[in-house]
């Protein structure tokens, strides 16, 4: 076995060890890790369980408070339908042309929250995505904001009936709540909200009383047993924030049962912090140059946990005949690009971008995605602007490339000298390995250039792949024909016969997920097996097997990923094969793809046109 046969099975084992690691790092090993946590939780609540309790549904509701001691009911809920939970209080509708719910005034939560824009598949019939729930419903989450006292001070509580001046919350029409404490203190809350997903609250004190009193604003959010997460390494899902000046802080719900004493805090001026699931998010937002302590929590022993991110600001004094106030902001919605940004920008919340999980190759994932997203204005089609982009990744890449491809070319015409040192230095594998340094260097070969375009190649694919995967615009996002959404698994299966055959293959155990095999998937592999076609065939029986083998295991592998990464990979196989085509014959050597697959058929095929007359090698020495 030569250098270059050495050098391409030890590229073809890392290349195939890496694709395989990731693959089982972000796919097969996640989604083994969420159906054997969904078995164990279903085990454990059934153990934990009471006959009595299951007879009746009741749970303990348990009682939650922001830092400083706001105090919380902590009543008994018997778990109701999101209807029935709505019905049990009076409430201020939220009608805007993004979202629809409802406020709660027994505690002035944000607790029903429906995006319209959104549903849960790709049916036009299908539910609405409900974001936020109200408490004594499965799954409760909501929001709020509003002070807690120092002392004696009675502030609002999440018991407290406050009143309101309106009846609906619109973009054009804000409403204040109002409760007075009986002890010389009015609370207000007037919120108001934009035409997307932000609501602006505005908590004010007036003390109209003879004793100055003092409080701190808090804003907080709350879940109610942990939510169903994607299981997907590369996404987070949990809480997340921005605390002051620090990066974003990123802790997922098994390991903050796992903190010291079930808390991370972190204290700093402004920020923000909340919960992240896949394509949405709620966040509070606390004023940007005022200091804060924030907190992410679990609360309660046994199953379902609550969750909950909160903060507290400074100390405020009311002097009696005063008014105290402070604005703060929630996010509620959908995590689009565009409005996030916006948000960031232009209320100027620090690092609001990095709600959305862009990881740590920001520099490259964001600008590829926003690339895209340009190009889809034009062409209308996320699908067409992914192809497009490829092309310009290419021609980005083309110089370097092209290096590459020419050095390749330069390398299959030496073969024949290559061959004849084998002859000339039977017995001395430095001289041959000499030699033949001596010939590249001449003919001007660089022995690893081939590598460089597949290298390169890996960045941009999992990049893409981030991209396909966490940016809600791709969610639900058509091509054409078959595939309605991008973001999706190849929807036909060559298993059914395309749907023909009445069952499930990847329900299969063990290797059941093997079995997600569509037309895109084959079709990847079909431009995989023909760029691998387009260099000879490696003389080594082990090289030669793997380097067959391997468009078939890859277009099993990319069989469960989203469609849009596997269009991705079939076209970029496609402009590679025309690109080193284009090369190999501007550098006089011929395209060996169709004579390998006829070689691989058992067709006899023309060498003698392949042959490059081999030069005299450099005489034996003694």
């Amino acid at each position: 076995m030569n250098s270059e046969d050495t050098r391409n099975l030890f590229l073809a084992i890392a290349l195939s060890v890496l694709v395989m690691a990731a693959w089982q790092y972000f796919y097969a090993g996640p989604l083994y890790q969420k159906q054997h946590q969904a078995q164990l939780q279903e085990q454990t609540q059934a153990a934990q369980q009471t006959p009595a309790a299951a007879a009746t549904g009741a749970v303990k509701e348990v009682g939650v408070s922001p830092p400083g001691g706001a105090p919380a009911p902590g009543v008994d809920a018997t778990v109701k339908n999101v209807p029935q939970a709505l019905a049990d209080n009076p409430r201020v509708a939220i009608d805007t042309p993004s979202v629809a719910g409802s406020i709660d005034l027994r505690g002035g939560k944000l607790d029903d929250l429906v995006l319209k824009d959104y549903r849960e598949t790709i049916s036009k019939q299908s539910p609405l995505i409900r974001l936020l729930s109200p408490s004594g419903a499965p799954d409760a989450y909501w929001t709020t904001t509003g002070y807690v006292g120092a002392g004696s001070v009675k502030t609002p509580t999440l018991d407290t009936l406050w009143t309101s001046d309106g009846k609906t919350l619109t973009p054009s029409q804000p409403v204040t709540l109002t409760w007075d404490n009986g002890e010389g203190l009015v609370f207000r809350r007037v919120i108001s909200i934009d035409d997307k997903y932000m609501f602006t609250v505005a908590d004010s004190v007036e003390n109209t009383g003879a004793a100055p009193a003092t409080v701190r604003p808090y804003g907080m959010v709350l879940r109610h047993g942990k939510p169903t997460v994607s299981g997907y390494s590369v996404l987070h899902e949990g809480f997340v924030g921005v605390i002051g000046d620090g990066g974003v802080q990123e802790v997922t719900y098994p390991n903050i049962e796992k903190a010291t004493n079930r808390t991370d805090t972190w204290s700093g001026a402004g920020g923000w912090l909340g919960f992240t699931d896949k394509y949405w998010g709620t966040a509070i937002i606390p004023d940007q140059v005022e200091p804060i302590d924030a907190r992410f929590t679990a609360s309660g022993t046994v199953q379902p946990v609550d969750y909950q991110a909160d903060f507290v600001g400074p100390e405020k004094v009311v002097a009696p005949g005063q008014t105290v106030a402070t604005t703060t902001r929630v996010f509620a919605g959908a995590k689009e690009v565009s409005t996030i940004d916006n948000y960031g920008t232009k209320l100027g919340i620090k690092k609001f971008d990095l709600m959305i999980d862009w990881g740590w190759f920001y520099f490259i994932t964001k600008p590829l995605f926003l690339l895209i997203d340009i190009i889809y204005k034009f062409v209308g089609n996320f699908g067409v602007a992914i192809l497009i982009v490829t092309v310009l990744v290419k021609l980005a890449f083309f110089p370097l490339a092209n290096r590459s491809f020419q050095s390749m070319a330069k390398m299959k015409k030496i073969q024949p000298q290559i061959a004849a040192l084998k002859d000339t230095y039977p017995d001395d594998k430095m001289k041959q390995q000499q030699a033949q340094m001596e010939l590249f260097k001449k003919e001007g070969v660089n022995p690893v250039a081939g590598c460089l375009p597949m290298v390169i190649q890996i960045p941009v694919f999992f990049a893409l792949y981030k991209v396909i995967f966490i940016t809600i615009e791709m969610r639900h996002a058509p091509f054409f024909g078959w595939i309605k959404d991008l973001s999706a698994p190849d929807p036909t299966n060559i298993f059914t016969l395309f749907g023909l055959i009445p069952w499930n293959p990847t329900a299969l155990p063990v290797f059941g997920h093997f079995l997600a095999l569509g037309i895109w998937p084959l079709i990847m592999g079909v431009s995989m097996f023909f760029q691998m076609k387009m260099n000879p065939e490696p003389a080594d029986p082990v090289q030669k097997s793997m380097f067959a083998w391997m468009p078939v295991i890859f277009t099993f592998m990319l069989g469960t990923f989203p469609a849009g990464l596997v269009i991705y990979w079939t076209w970029n196989n496609t402009l590679t094969i025309a690109q080193q085509s284009l090369i190999m014959k501007r550098a006089g050597v011929k395209v060996e793809l169709f004579d390998n697959v006829k070689k691989m058929f058992g067709f006899k095929t023309d060498t003698a046109a392949t042959a490059t007359p081999a030069k005299t090698p450099p005489a034996k020495t003694s």
